[in-house]
């Protein structure tokens, strides 16, 4: 009760939401460079710079955490959502850079696919985000998270095809390869999404 009464440090939450509105540029870059396929170092750069942004923001926010006696939600709680919402912006980063390094032709409708899902579950998470400045909003803020957890459940879905129709299909062993990491890769970003849809539900369930 005496805690409830102190002073709290409000600049969590916009960490949070400043996070992810990078999340949401980084998805919408890569879906870009997905799609188009032209341009790549420079989209791969304009994904390195959201990134860094990123990093920034996660370590401002530990930071802050460090600093601050009395915080608004578990102090775990706080410090395990930012690194899952940053491992976000990592997975973009590591799905341009591979297309990139692995010299990669062309996309695939599938590789664009997953691109639009990775893009939607960052727009669900922003959202989710954004509500957690008011645990009255509690039923919404569960509503996201569970579209969140349909979007992996249907990257997951959109890469098990995709996979086997590479391995039906594809003959050139190093294409097959390349495309798997790449899908795997993308999908791992909706997983990312997911657990922090995870930790959204523990923290809204603890506070609401």
């Amino acid at each position: 009760m005496f805690s409830k009464l102190m002073p709290q440090e409000p600049r969590f939450f916009d960490y949070f939401t400043a996070l992810a509105d990078e999340a949401v540029k980084i998805s919408l870059e890569l879906e870009a460079m997905l799609s188009t396929f032209d341009e790549l170092q420079r989209r791969t750069f304009n994904i390195e710079t959201i990134e860094k942004r990123g990093d920034r923001i996660t370590h401002d926010t530990i930071d802050l955490l460090h600093k601050t006696f009395i915080t608004p939600i578990d102090r775990d709680s706080i410090h395990r959502l930012i690194t899952r919402m940053d491992d976000i912006l990592d997975l973009s980063e590591d799905v341009a850079q591979s297309i990139v390094l692995y010299d990669l032709q062309a996309s695939t409708a599938e590789a664009c696919k997953l691109g639009a899902l990775c893009v939607a579950s960052c727009q669900q998470v922003k959202q989710a985000t954004e509500s957690l400045r008011n645990m009255g909003n509690a039923e919404n803020i569960l509503k996201i998270c569970a579209e969140i957890d349909k979007l992996e459940s249907e990257a997951d879905h959109v890469m098990r095809s995709a996979i086997a129709r590479l391995f039906r299909e594809e003959n050139d062993v190093k294409k097959l390869i390349k495309l798997r990491s790449i899908y795997e890769l993308l999908e791992a970003v909706t997983d990312a999404c997911e657990d922090v849809a995870n930790l959204i539900e523990g923290i809204v369930v603890e506070n609401a």
